[in-house]
């Protein structure tokens, strides 16, 4: 049997504070005066010194703030490649992601595109990517999503939603300073949490689960047990705690899979551009028939926390738009054999899908 040899992210640094150390981490890396570092940087931080001020500019390098409203499409890398390549001396010493997933996910997606020809499109897919990506930095400023140290980079194409999965993608460097997400709204600590426990769900209850999925998301669904059942989000420990399930949830998928309920986030994010943290909630909200044990969990967080899930969002859809949810969401194999086993089409027909979706 020949098992995967899958790549970590390298160094990491964690601790509150830890952000102040970009400078010294990243100057080493610098190539020469006319090789910039990047910095694809969330716009809600626009006008936020205490985050701005901090960033260690120097010769050419620049900041490229990018909305974090909508998911991240394969178009908006091709753009973002394009205009790094005509606006720079050289190629860019490092691209450096400061924000939530869709800002990660980007980062991860450019480095990438700048070594590699063609579109963004072309390595939507498993292994595609021929040539190591440019060094690159990865600080989240909100957990949960684990794209701080998995090897995809979720991106909506022309005709899927599908990750940049590749050897190349996980970070060179990984900056974990829980202090960035003090100031996270209530419902969005909430939805991007939740992206952290429905992954550990998914791989925990998987066909997929191995030892080393199994010990990760063991760890982090407990963590999130403790955050979203115990405590508030102002309570430094929880922040830590978060940052760091984020991250063994995301390494309980890099040698498993996740399941059902990002498979159809990913159809409604690809026909209504539902984000991702929320879509996960929306839809794993009605899998009861599949991870009961789990789903009573996630309710009894969301009344703890009063969250209120959005109702009805499919509910004008026509037929046509059911099945183009349907076409994406059941095209992620891999995610349907990892939930249901090998007989998944059988068991997952559209017919049943749309019957899930309908109840959205």
């Amino acid at each position: 049997m020949s098992y995967k040899n899958f790549p970590m992210v390298p160094r990491v640094v964690f601790g509150r504070g830890s952000f102040n150390q970009l400078s010294e981490i990243i100057t080493p890396k610098r190539l020469n005066p006319d090789a910039p570092f990047i910095f694809l940087v969330d716009d809600v931080f626009k006008n936020n010194a205490w985050i701005t001020s901090r960033i260690p500019l120097s010769y050419d390098d620049k900041i490229i703030y990018i909305s974090a409203d909508e998911e991240p499409k394969t178009s908006q890398v091709d753009e973002l490649v394009e205009d790094i390549i005509v606006t720079t001396k050289e190629r860019p010493s490092g691209i450096i992601g400061i924000g939530g997933g869709t800002l990660l996910d980007l980062a991860k997606a450019v480095s990438i595109m700048l070594t590699n020809e063609g579109e963004a499109k072309d390595y939507q897919g498993w292994d595609l990517v021929k040539n190591p990506a440019i060094y690159h930095v990865g600080i989240p400023t909100i957990s949960g999503t684990g794209a701080e140290v998995s090897r995809t980079t979720v991106l909506t194409g022309p005709t899927k939603k599908l990750g940049i999965n590749s050897d190349f993608t996980p970070f060179d460097q990984v900056i974990l300073d829980s202090e960035l997400t003090k100031d996270v709204p209530t419902n969005q600590w909430f939805y991007t949490g939740m992206d952290c426990f429905i992954h550990c769900a998914e791989s925990l209850n998987g066909t997929y689960l191995n030892t080393f999925s199994e010990t990760y998301g063991n760890m982090a669904y407990d963590l999130c047990k403790e955050i979203f059942l115990d405590n508030t989000l102002s309570d430094v420990g929880s922040q830590e705690k978060l940052m760091m399930a984020s991250w063994h949830g995301g390494m309980s998928i890099v040698y498993s899979q996740v399941g059902i309920a990002h498979a159809m986030s990913y159809g409604l994010s690809y026909l209504l551009g539902t984000k991702h943290g929320i879509g996960n909630c929306i839809v794993f909200d009605h899998l009861e028939e599949y991870y009961p044990k789990e789903v009573a969990l996630f309710k009894t967080m969301k009344s703890k926390h009063n969250i209120m899930l959005p109702q009805g969002i499919c509910s004008n859809l026509t037929d046509e738009d059911f099945d183009i949810m349907i076409g994406v969401a059941l095209g992620l194999g891999p995610l349907w054999e990892n939930a249901l086993g090998n007989n998944w089409k059988k068991i997952m027909t559209a017919k049943k899908l749309k019957e899930l979706y309908q109840k959205m």
